[in-house]
């Protein structure tokens, strides 16, 4: 193997470790995260057991991946906004709201797309 290819291989098992060591802070960090996490691990079953097609399954685990993404970048922004200063300012307020919105987007999306597979299956 060229020193290339294992400086590339070295950087993508480094890039992992501190990915893993993202996701670990913010599920003992950030009790939102944690509280979607559960969510995730008690509802995907249940939804996936009522799905009839597979771009239905996919659908409903691709909602709880956008949520844990949204939340992971607001814990990020809070995360910098706090490290900067923890006066009040107008900047860093907008920066957590926008942040916050963003979260509340991708839940509100979630959960049309699970009421648009889901509430048919116990109508019909």
């Amino acid at each position: 193997m060229s020193q290339t290819k294992k400086s590339e291989l070295a950087r993508i098992i480094k890039a992992f470790e501190y990915s893993k060591q993202g996701l670990k802070a913010a599920y003992t960090g950030e009790p939102a995260f944690r509280d979607e996490i559960w969510g995730m691990i008690i509802l995907l079953p249940i939804g996936l057991w009522f799905t009839t097609a597979i771009w239905e399954a996919v659908a409903l685990i691709i909602t709880f991946g956008l949520i844990l993404m949204m939340e992971l970048a607001n814990s990020a922004i809070e995360a910098v906004v706090d490290r900067v200063g923890l006066e009040q300012h107008e900047l860093s307020g907008r920066a957590k709201d926008i942040g916050s919105a963003g979260v509340l987007v991708a839940l509100v999306v979630a959960g049309l797309v699970w009421a648009m597979i889901l509430i048919p299956k116990f109508v019909n």
